[in-house]
């Protein structure tokens, strides 16, 4: 609990089998997190054994995709304040703290992993990522008129349940560009908004993304090209959702 308001914790899954079990203890140490809900999102072999050996509830996501298992944790969710993380390692579960410093005066709080004194050695943010994602935040800040913004990519975040329970209806994508979609979606919608920096590491195993520098590059455009159409609301003539 947090002043009086239970804690949800969504970790989607799909290939983190050698770190989940860790985090998930991560956050159970913090004794803050009310529940732990883990989204299989048809995870490597073995994933179930290691969460089963944990006080996390399994949830399996047949519907291939980061926005499909996040979407999921968010309806399943039953806190007053719903934190999403990756189950990698590579953020620090007790910055959890820092998010919910906010969430008495926001109703959504993003991470940013940009900042360059919380980038550990070792963290999958290399110049073109790091720049990548400091550019189309900064494009999606002009366009439409937000607080500052560092980084579209950062998946540690807080939003409150009766905002999300609105949003909702309008969260479309089902892919890794989902996540600046609820940006764009939260921004348009007036909630009020913050982004604080995050402590990012090293990641244990190699991301199905990020991993692999073609698919990052990918990714990047896909997150511009949403962004523009959002703006220009045409998003359903760029991308079957």
């Amino acid at each position: 609990m947090y002043n009086n308001k239970k804690i949800s914790l969504i970790l989607p899954t799909y290939n983190e089998k050698d770190s989940i079990k860790k985090v998930i203890e991560d956050f159970e140490a913090l004794k803050i997190v009310d529940e732990i809900i883990v989204i299989n999102n048809n995870a490597a072999k073995g994933t179930s054994e290691e969460v089963a050996q944990t006080n996390a509830i399994e949830i399996i996501e047949t519907i291939q995709g980061y926005g499909s298992a996040i979407m999921r944790g968010f309806k399943e969710s039953t806190g007053d304040l719903i934190i999403v993380c990756e189950p990698d390692d590579t953020f620090l579960a007790s910055d959890i703290h820092k998010l919910l410093s906010y969430s008495m005066d926001m109703d959504i709080v993003y991470g940013t992993r940009t900042a360059r004194n919380f980038i550990w050695n070792g963290a999958n943010m290399g110049w073109l990522l790091r720049w990548g994602n400091v550019g189309v935040a900064k494009m999606l800040e002009f366009l439409f008129n937000t607080n500052q913004l560092s980084d579209v990519g950062c998946t540690y975040r807080l939003v409150h349940k009766n905002v999300i329970n609105q949003m909702l209806p309008y969260l479309k994508v089902k892919s890794n560009f989902f996540g600046p979609e609820m940006m764009v979606r939260g921004y348009l919608m007036k909630y009020r908004c913050v982004q604080i920096p995050m402590n990012y590491k090293e990641r244990i195993g190699v991301s199905s993304v990020t991993g692999d520098l073609k698919k990052a590059v990918v990714l990047g455009f896909q997150m511009i090209f949403l962004i523009l159409a959002m703006r220009l609301n045409i998003q359903k003539l760029l991308f079957k959702l």
